[in-house]
């Protein structure tokens, strides 16, 4: 990989990386902005510029072609048949999916099955390719990544050993932690766009979008809020139109009070995703994710029944599908709303 004296770099940066044992611009990639700076002790601005000139020195001299959804399927399995099945096949590539929910529903988990589910060949629902996961408010989930790579024999009993054998899961997770506003745009831009353009990932997931916007912007700062989530919305639209990945992004919930009728949120919930119309018009296809309170039993194990429940999409009618997460993972069940508990 190139040395770090390719870039136009100060000497105290270059200085400082050495320092920290960042030897090459490879090491630089691999790591976050804010390890970057807690590992060289290098001030924001000169983590940004740092990042800038890594990035831009690895772009390709020639634009890359891209790849079209009928080269690799236009969807991305969820790892499990009855999901797959009440999304036709799972997240549509090249487009922008939202999937919110109260805290526990499991989004989170379903997104780390996503970032495994990319790396399996297409015959088998994947897009042979990496994912990057960008964290805006909690810490990456290693420690269930791993249980989750370890469970996937039991997850995908369809697939061969021999697809799976040898294959190093975690080595192709890019973590990435945005804490603000500004830190996603350019994480995106920079970071996320030379992964793809290097075809080193095909899925992106954003965890989560509405945590920075409520953080820094109080609801009354409507025109601001709006200005930010349409240029945030054009960052993703780029990305998917110049390297057709499948993009999921998180989104948390707010209740409904009084006679909103607003119809973006799931059937029968008094919770509506958050971020409202502004951000509703710039995604693709939005699901949501709920517990029901109930329990489902398997091998005599328990979990809290959820249901995944398509909002709108192009493609798909309005409809759901219980699931629960098992270790393993998150899986669909056959639907049998009207027992109190139900039994795989």
């Amino acid at each position: 990989m190139y040395s770090l004296r390719q870039l136009d770099l100060h000497p105290r940066i270059i200085g400082a990386l050495n320092k920290a044992g960042v030897r090459s611009v490879r090491d630089v990639l691999h790591v976050s902005a804010p390890d970057l700076q807690r590992l060289t002790s290098l001030s924001a601005g000169d983590v940004c510029h740092l990042l800038t000139a890594a990035a831009l020195h690895c772009r390709p001299r020639r634009p890359l072609p891209v790849l079209r959804a009928e080269e690799t399927g236009a969807t991305l399995s969820l790892g499990c048949p009855l999901l797959d099945g009440l999304l036709r096949g799972g997240l549509p590539v090249g487009g922008v999916t939202e999937l919110s929910g109260e805290s526990g529903a499991g989004k989170t988990q379903l997104a780390l099955q996503l970032c495994l589910s990319a790396q399996y060949p297409a015959r088998h629902g994947g897009l042979d390719s990496g994912a990057v996961f960008v964290c805006t408010e909690d810490a990456f989930p290693g420690k269930r990544l791993r249980q989750l790579i370890t469970e996937q024999p039991r997850l995908r009993p369809d697939v061969p050993a021999g697809v799976t054998a040898g294959r190093r899961f975690g080595d192709h997770v890019y973590v990435e932690h945005a804490p603000d506003l500004a830190s996603l745009r350019l994480c995106l831009r920079r970071r996320v766009a030379l992964l793809l353009a290097r075809r080193l990932v095909r899925f992106v997931a954003v965890d989560s979008v509405a945590a920075l916007f409520r953080a820094e912007l109080d609801p009354s700062q409507w025109a601001e809020r709006s200005r930010e989530l349409l240029a945030l919305s054009g960052v993703l639209r780029h990305l998917c139109q110049h390297y057709n990945p499948a993009v999921l992004c998180i989104n948390q919930v707010s209740d409904i009070f009084g006679d909103d009728q607003e119809h973006t949120g799931p059937s029968g919930s008094n919770v509506r995703p958050a971020l409202g119309l502004a951000w509703a018009n710039q995604v693709t296809v939005r699901l949501t994710m709920r517990r029901l309170g109930r329990t489902v039993s398997r091998d005599g194990r328990d979990s809290v029944l959820r249901r995944l429940e398509v909002v709108f999409a192009p493609h798909l009618p309005r409809a759901g599908r219980h699931a629960a997460v098992w270790k393993e993972g998150v899986r669909g069940l056959e639907d049998d709303p009207d027992r109190p508990d139900v039994d795989l």
